[in-house]
């Protein structure tokens, strides 16, 4: 029951992190022209916040709680 708790809270926790990447303030800092290896940097910004919050997810649910 403990490992489940534990589990949950860094679930909630990745939830409110995952809220404040793809909100509204900090997207519009990256709605320039600029590119990056010829993908907008939005796009860019978009794609590697999410590869890293689904990272985040499997080690949250793999990892055993303390």
């Amino acid at each position: 029951m403990i490992r489940s708790g534990v589990t949950g809270q860094r679930l909630a926790a990745l939830f409110l992190l995952g809220c404040l990447l793809f909100n509204y303030p900090l997207l519009s800092l990256f709605t320039g022209r600029g590119e990056i290896f010829g993908i907008p940097v939005l796009y860019a910004y978009v794609f590697a916040a999410w590869a890293l919050f689904i990272g985040l997810m499997a080690l949250a649910v793999e990892k055993r709680g303390d």
